[in-house]
């Protein structure tokens, strides 16, 4: 059997490395457009930023453990057509700029997704700049080594938007954030997020909420951004507005796609084409607690569903259990996380809910070096279900959220996960943890 993979990141390789352990028989190959294979996209801030001071710490996997193992990748491969009537790609080799046809017994569609950039005057000055692939970071790192970018201007107050809002702040840059919404982070809820920007003003970040970038300036090089409220300097500019599916080269396939481009598929990661299955950042992926497909683009939902689908390539039908759109941030000296539905998800659902907020401790006030933690949490009104979960503070946030995210995961109520038996010493908790008082604090 031959199989074809596009895509060499997480969700790609996760299946042919699947599949190949499964079944060494197979022919497998992968086309990859970018320069690198299998690297960890999250840890692009870090690199940025200096705190990781070595790119190939983020490859995960080598180009020559996969060859080794028998997958065959070519990089720098860009995929331009599927035709599933006589189960062909057309590929165009970048390098070479030639067009060639490469027939497949399976297809793996594992494209990730691409940065949008709107059509602004000044989008394609030197100095304007994306944070997407493993290039970019590189590109980036290198821009702000220069001791001549000093004013720095993000638009988009997403993840990536505030992870490199820190970035620059270690930097020692001065950092602008412009956002169209009236918030940071949206997937967290306004209790949350309050006490992020706080943070952010705190050191020093300009946040410049409910403006709209009409324009970057500047000749041959930027040197400023406008807005439909005022005009700000910049030496760099980061666009951070979201991302899209990247999966254009899909139309006209067959292959059916969201409103938004993203390839829609079933929990065995299969889509409506026979023999073609999608998994990662391009494709929807279905919600455990809201039981619907959503567009959740992360990496560990990328990674599970590649393995999945490689397993059902062979001829398995292993169902995806479901995410919890589970994430963490890092903002300066605050973590959050956040697991399940948000307040805006249970209202966009109809569901008779209730939330509560609550402030406690990482550990009791007797031991050196408490902090407070604050934790939301949104649960069925009726039965007491839990059903998401957010948190906030110093330290010992993200790690309980995951606590959070298995009671969720096992559909257990805020009365049974406030009697749980979790560990207690005075270094690391009390002995009634603040996952504990916030479970208890529901009614």
């Amino acid at each position: 059997m031959k199989v074809v993979v596009i895509g060499g990141v997480a969700a790609g390789m996760s299946a042919a490395s699947k599949l190949k352990r499964v079944d060494q028989t197979a022919e497998v190959i992968v086309y990859e457009k970018g320069n690198f294979l299998s690297y960890g996209a999250c840890g692009l801030p870090y690199y940025v930023s200096g705190v990781n001071d070595d790119y190939t710490k983020m490859i995960a996997r080598p180009r020559e453990k996969f060859e080794e193992a028998g997958i065959k990748t070519h990089l720098r491969h860009e995929v331009l057509k599927v035709i599933p009537g006589s189960k062909q790609i057309m590929v165009k080799d970048l390098e070479r700029n030639r067009v060639f046809m490469e027939s497949y017994d399976k297809l793996m569609v594992a494209t990730g997704t691409r940065p949008i950039v709107p059509n602004l005057p000044g989008k394609d000055l030197e100095g304007v700049q994306v944070l997407k692939t493993l290039e970019d970071g590189i590109a980036m790192q290198q821009t702000v080594a220069n001791s001549d970018v000093q004013d720095v201007v993000i638009v988009g107050a997403g993840y990536i938007g505030i992870e490199v809002a820190e970035a620059m702040v270690e930097l020692g840059k001065r950092v602008r954030v412009i956002e169209l919404g009236d918030r940071i982070l949206k997937t967290f809820d306004q209790e949350i997020t309050d006490v992020a920007t706080k943070e952010l003003l705190n050191h020093g970040v300009q946040l410049n909420l409910g403006e709209g970038v009409q324009a970057i300036t500047g000749n041959g090089m930027v040197q400023g951004v406008q807005t439909d409220k005022g005009t700000y300097p910049a030496d760099l500019v980061i666009l951070s507005i979201g991302v899209r599916p990247a999966t254009d080269f899909l139309q006209g396939s067959g292959v059916a796609l969201a409103r938004n481009g993203a390839v829609i598929i079933d929990r065995e990661m299969r889509t409506n084409v026979e023999d073609i299955y999608s998994a990662g950042d391009c494709a929807e992926v279905y919600s455990k607690v809201m039981e619907e497909n959503t567009f959740i683009p992360l990496g560990t939902t990328a990674n599970k569903c590649g393995r999945i689908a490689g397993s059902n390539m062979l001829g398995k039908h292993e169902k995806f259990v479901g995410t919890l759109g589970s994430a963490a941030i890092k903002v300066l000296g605050l973590e959050l996380g956040r697991t399940g539905m948000s307040e805006f998800d249970a209202k966009r659902l109809g569901i008779e809910y209730d939330t509560v907020f609550v402030t406690s401790g990482d550990h009791p006030r007797y031991y050196p070096d408490p902090t407070a933690i604050q934790f939301k949490l949104i649960y069925d009104k009726r039965t007491q279900v839990l059903l998401g979960a957010q948190g906030i503070g110093k330290k010992g946030v993200v790690l309980r959220i995951d606590i959070f995210a298995v009671a969720i995961h096992a559909g257990m109520t805020t009365r049974e996960l406030g009697m749980v038996d979790l560990c207690y010493a005075p270094p690391f908790a009390g002995v009634w943890d603040a996952v504990h008082i916030a479970c208890n604090a529901v009614k």
